[in-house]
């Protein structure tokens, strides 16, 4: 588990400038602009450390979880295999 204590700002703020500048080709500065614009106040240094310091947490976390099925159903796209020197559609 990740811990946010002793961080200004709320866990749900951190994770999604971390999120943004990961997914995203945005600078630390782009996020602070676009987080002022929904009220958050706060430096493009802060995110910048955000990043540099849940990055290799997250990592960890998703990385250590048992893969799962997606769904219940899976598809299969149009193929062709050499059966005997034939190629078969399947």
């Amino acid at each position: 588990m990740i811990n946010f204590k002793g961080h200004r700002f709320e866990k749900t703020v951190i994770l999604l400038c971390v999120r943004w500048y990961l997914a995203y080709p945005l600078s630390d500065r782009n996020l602070k602009d676009m987080m002022l614009e929904r009220g958050v106040k706060g430096d493009h240094s802060n995110i910048y450390r955000w990043v540099q310091k849940f990055t290799p947490q997250l990592e960890v976390a998703f990385r250590k979880g048992e893969k799962r099925a997606v769904g219940n159903s899976w598809r299969m796209d149009e193929t062709y295999i050499k059966v005997n020197g034939q190629w078969k559609y399947l």
